[in-house]
């Protein structure tokens, strides 16, 4: 995809790894609008960046969904590149859960790493297949959709299901301008599913940078460090490393 006049919109993008790809579109030369349901964490992004449009927005709720999709456009109408990068994970032992009062904790998960990333790619597919100019959806999914992390059960599965729904998206776009990227994590030393808990993670700049060479050379799918691996693994080779994981991991959540 070009990287730079594009108008871009980033859901997750107050922090961790869409704020730095918010930074590095900013600096090629684009419009860059991020949502996030934490006016503060935005407020404090546009003090960072100045040149960043905001938006309250809770991707969890469909109104909000829609909402987005309405003022982007009816006030940006020359978007032309959606990030979803929205993303929550939750560790658990299932045999410890209380799925039968609890389940809006759980679910909560799904809505934001799968349903709101396939609602706003079915929102802005037809408008973005309207334009005869370059434009991209870019789904932000995980290594864990290749080899799953027992203990973060729920988002595992909703990025195993986000880098399905991506590549039959872009078969259904094939014949249209519009570009359909994924770009899978590693862990990255972010606050993803709370403090410290991913501090032995890649630099989120080392990451972010090497995501940008791979948007600069074309690439559909783009991976980093262990998650570039892991989109390459075999089904033994991915029973190991699940096995591996959650030996090594199992005690956090006794």
């Amino acid at each position: 995809m070009e990287l730079s006049g594009n108008t871009i919109l980033i859901t997750g993008g107050a922090s961790g790894i869409g704020l730095a790809f918010a930074e590095r579109f900013v600096r090629a030369g684009n419009t860059v609008i991020i949502c996030g349901r934490r006016e503060k964490k935005l407020e404090e992004a546009k003090q960072k960046y100045p040149d960043i449009i905001t938006r309250v927005c809770d991707v969890t709720v469909e109104a909000d969904r829609i909402a987005l999709f309405e003022w982007v456009t009816e006030h940006h109408p020359q978007i032309n590149v959606l990030v979803n990068n929205a993303g929550i994970q939750q560790r658990y032992d299932i045999l410890k859960t209380d799925a039968k009062d609890n389940w809006a904790h759980y679910s909560k998960e799904i809505a934001v790493n799968l349903e709101a990333p396939l609602h706003l790619a079915m929102l802005f597919a037809p408008y973005f297949a309207g334009k005869k100019t370059n434009t991209a959806i870019i789904n932000v999914t995980s290594g864990l959709a290749f080899t799953p992390m027992a203990i973060a059960p729920i988002y595992s599965s909703t990025k195993a299901a986000l880098h399905s729904f991506t590549m039959r998206l872009r078969h259904q776009l094939s014949e249209t301008a519009v570009q359909v990227i994924e770009v899978a994590p590693p862990a990255v030393n972010t606050d993803l599913g709370g403090v410290g808990l991913h501090d032995f993670g890649a630099p989120v700049d080392d990451f972010a940078d090497a995501i940008f060479k791979g948007l600069k050379e074309g690439r559909l799918e783009i991976g980093y460090g262990r998650a570039e691996e892991a989109r390459r693994m075999s089904r033994d080779e991915i029973d190991e490393s699940v096995a591996q994981m959650y030996s090594a991991q199992k005690s956090s959540i006794e």
